[in-house]
């Protein structure tokens, strides 16, 4: 351990959402330990680490050069790293044994700018800092798809991969083929999930959609990281907007719906007696 202050270094663990594994380290040359190999010359450097007692947040950032070798501009704009956890450690590259973890925690916001990056690290306290509890209202809380809701989003009837017909707006509008099969509107509050082309992997949610004659124009929330070309091939997945009307028409799903559609509504609650004709008490108009 003896001149760990001239042999340190600092060695970077990325595990995206997907499983996979970076490694990166400020030091000159590549090391290797705990089955990861940490790769040097990525430009990839942390700041200092802000750490405190109890349960306060620790946070710090992460900068370096944007490469296919290591973190590439078309994989953070697919979301590729969102939430990606992060552990840090200080290691001895002499003898890499010799170390200590610095940080855990997961990436924040990513800004991109001039061929680089610059990352916000949210320490594991992070989370205790939002609020949680479940919300009691007429719309549903669950989505669409997940483990509470139950609807298999792989039926036919809620998905269809057509081909782009045009392009506009560097990909957030999107006309396809007609699709006779899906009602107006089945893809409203969706995703496209984009499947071949510059935008594959990314999933952009639809904001509304239009009828024109023999194709559906589809106005997405924001472009995809990258403009998609005519002939991409994408999937349209159906669009649930929280109402019980919806999962019982449109997705026959009630016995999951986690909503409660006859709770008052604001206007019910700030309703006031009437102060001129009979009041009996009884229904309004007897």
């Amino acid at each position: 351990m003896s001149g760990l202050t001239t042999t340190r270094a600092r060695a970077w663990a990325l595990t995206r959402s997907d499983g996979t594994v970076l490694g990166f380290t400020d030091h000159d040359r590549d090391l290797s330990f705990d089955g990861i190999s940490f790769r040097a010359g990525t430009g990839m450097s942390a700041g200092a680490i802000v750490q405190g007692t109890g349960l306060s947040v620790d946070n710090t950032e992460a900068s370096g050069a944007l490469s296919d070798a290591a973190l590439s501009e078309r994989d953070i704009l697919a979301g590729r790293y969102d939430n990606a956890a992060l552990t840090i450690w200080e290691v001895d590259w002499q003898d890499p044994a010799w170390r200590r973890v610095l940080f855990r925690g997961s990436l924040g916001e990513i800004t991109r700018a001039g061929g680089a990056f610059r990352a916000e690290l949210r320490g594991l306290t992070e989370p205790l800092s939002k609020t949680g509890g479940r919300v009691f209202g007429a719309a549903c809380p669950a989505v669409l798809g997940d483990a509470q809701c139950g609807v298999d989003l792989d039926q036919p009837v809620f998905r269809a991969e057509v081909a782009l017909l045009a392009v506009d707006e560097g990909g957030a509008v999107l006309e396809v083929p007609p699709l006779g099969d899906f009602a107006a509107d089945w893809f409203v509050d969706g995703n496209v999930v984009f499947l071949t082309g510059a935008a594959e992997g990314a999933t952009v949610p639809v904001r509304r959609e239009e009828a024109l004659g023999d194709k559906r124009r589809l106005h997405l929330w924001q472009a995809p990281g990258f403009a998609p070309d005519v002939g991409d091939s994408v999937r349209l997945q159906a669009g649930c907007d929280k109402r019980f009307a919806t999962c019982r028409f449109k997705f026959a799903n009630t016995e999951n719906f986690r909503g409660f559609p006859h709770v008052p509504d604001d206007d019910w609650l700030q309703v006031t007696p009437r102060a001129d004709g009979d009041n009996t008490g009884g229904p309004r108009g007897r």
